[in-house]
């Protein structure tokens, strides 16, 4: 699934954008975030230097926005009825996906965000850390940490595996 959105994003992207911005925009996004920007950047052949910093900086860039501002925009959303049922939802969700993690909440979510599966990583990683109520730095530097830890994985998986299985 991911690398079907991958490969579309940088079809259409990749008409009118530098390889470099394809891999940072694709990095922005919820779900695909780093792993589809390595991705990206292992498909558009660019350097693995690049595509490790275009994919970090993009998806670390919301990261601080989420921590920082999202429970006060979902507050809002759920008072005045703006898709309400949809953030429930997502609250449940992350709420869910963070069982386990209160009284080890900085190794864990490190963990977590550096794990890159759908459904884990910085976007979530950031909700759960904001829902878990965590020191809002704290919470920052153990997402900053877990997307470290996953464009290590990524880029070995991407640059090395697929890279000497030819793909």
């Amino acid at each position: 699934m991911v690398e079907s959105m991958v490969t579309a994003l940088v079809a259409f992207f990749g008409k009118f954008l530098s390889k470099e911005l394809v891999v940072f925009i694709i990095s922005l996004l919820p779900i695909l975030e780093l792993r589809g920007g390595i991705l990206a950047g292992y498909a558009l052949r660019l350097p693995m230097i690049t595509t490790v910093a275009y994919s970090v900086i993009g998806n670390l860039l919301p990261i601080p926005f989420i921590i920082w501002f999202i429970e006060h925009v979902m507050t809002y959303m759920k008072n005045h009825n703006i898709m309400k049922n949809i953030i429930e939802k997502i609250e449940k969700r992350a709420l869910h996906k963070s069982e386990g993690m209160a009284n080890t909440e900085f190794l864990a979510l490190m963990i977590f965000v550096a794990i890159p599966l759908p459904g884990t990583g910085a976007w979530t990683g950031a909700l759960i850390a904001v829902l878990l109520k965590m020191d809002k730095k704290r919470a920052l530097l153990s997402v900053c940490l877990g997307v470290l830890i996953a464009a290590v994985v990524m880029t070995l998986i991407s640059y090395g595996l697929l890279a000497f299985l030819g793909i």
